[in-house]
């Protein structure tokens, strides 16, 4: 590893180490957002990401209850503890996730039946709030990659629908192309507004952007 007049970092191949893992420790490297992260102590560049979209939005002040989907690594979070230190909030990932000071975590498949009741009890009360960073592991076909993470998506999106305080907003990680036909048509029978967004801290090549909806309408029980 060494640098370059330009202040760039360059990585040496490595024996062992892929050509793509090498570019993705460059990329790392050489990333202000990351750099950023690490000094003010985020967890991950993504907590960026909710920051600038709540910048935009403003949807993240003023929560009370939130649930994080897809929690891991934690940066989401955090962001949601520092903007709302009362807010209880309630994450969940496959992958484990280190112990966030007044967050419940669960390491298990959000796809589990058993799931969203899970999450809905230990809130323990409507959500006004639902953030979802996820995204299905990829396989590199794109057809199949998109197809996986819209659904994991639209999976959110219901159990949004399903718990969310009247007023809510839902947050969700999409493909480019944005929201799929069904999800939209979901999303706009639910919530008064639906935006599209890509937030700067989202990487230039990456396909991912997010929907906003806001302004939950409410179930029949909520008036």
């Amino acid at each position: 590893m060494r640098g370059t007049g330009a202040g760039k970092v360059r990585v040496k191949t490595a024996k062992g180490r892929t050509a793509q893992s090498t570019r993705w420790l460059e990329r790392q490297l050489n990333d202000p957002y990351v750099r950023r992260a690490k000094a003010e102590g985020w967890r991950s560049r993504a907590a960026f990401k909710l920051i600038e979209l709540d910048e935009k939005f403003h949807f993240v002040k003023g929560s009370r209850a939130v649930v994080d989907l897809g929690v891991a690594p934690g940066g989401w979070a955090q962001v949601v503890r520092k903007l709302c230190p009362k807010a209880k909030v309630v994450g969940i990932d496959l992958l484990p996730t280190d112990p966030i000071p007044g967050v419940t975590l669960f390491q298990m498949d959000f796809m589990d039946d058993k799931a969203p009741a899970l999450l809905a009890e230990a809130l323990g009360d409507e959500p006004d709030l639902v953030i979802s960073d996820m995204a299905a592991n990829t396989v590199g076909h794109a057809a199949t990659d998109h197809l996986r993470t819209m659904g994991l998506v639209e999976a959110a999106a219901m159990f949004a629908v399903e718990n969310l305080r009247k007023g809510g907003t839902f947050v969700a990680k999409v493909f480019a192309g944005g929201t799929d036909a069904d999800l939209l048509a979901i999303l706009k029978k639910h919530f008064t507004t639906i935006k599209h967004a890509k937030p700067p801290a989202s990487r230039k090549g990456s396909v991912e952007w997010y929907v906003v909806a806001q302004g939950f309408k409410g179930r029949p029980e909520q008036g």
